[in-house]
């Protein structure tokens, strides 16, 4: 099943890439609980999401506070029924233009082929950590 995670992932990237929500939750659990690391750094009040309904508040969110923000995903690691997803996290704000890149990663748990659990994180470190990898 592990290889059908990765796809999954890279179509989930695509998906987001081009913001189509609809794509984004074909390969997602109607359970999945989302942490995002974004909406936190935007200092949103809650960064859990839960469900189709948490997941499609979140994307609002984060499509009201930005512009454009593009994935770039350097690395993805299988674990089996967790993937990791490394790279980087490009944005520009949709108010002022100000453009912002940075490092950027999630974890992401699979169950029967679809994501149950997403966190994402500004920080390779804290991906790695939460994955179980630090060294």
């Amino acid at each position: 099943m592990s290889e059908e995670n990765v796809e999954a992932t890279w179509r989930f990237i695509d998906a987001y890439n081009r913001r189509d929500v609809e794509a984004m939750m074909a390969d997602l659990d109607p359970e999945i609980e989302w942490r995002s690391g974004i909406l936190i750094g935007l200092g949103g009040e809650a960064a859990v999401f839960h469900g189709f309904e948490g997941f499609r508040e979140a994307l609002r969110d984060l499509y009201e506070a930005l512009g454009d923000a593009h994935i770039e995903c350097s690395e993805i690691r299988d674990l089996g029924d967790r993937i990791v997803t490394l790279g980087r996290f490009h944005v520009r704000g949709s108010e002022s233009g100000a453009q912002n890149e940075s490092p950027w990663g999630a974890v992401a748990d699979f169950k029967d082929g679809k994501a149950i659990r997403i966190r994402s994180y500004f920080s390779i470190e804290e991906v790695l950590e939460a994955a179980g990898l630090s060294e």
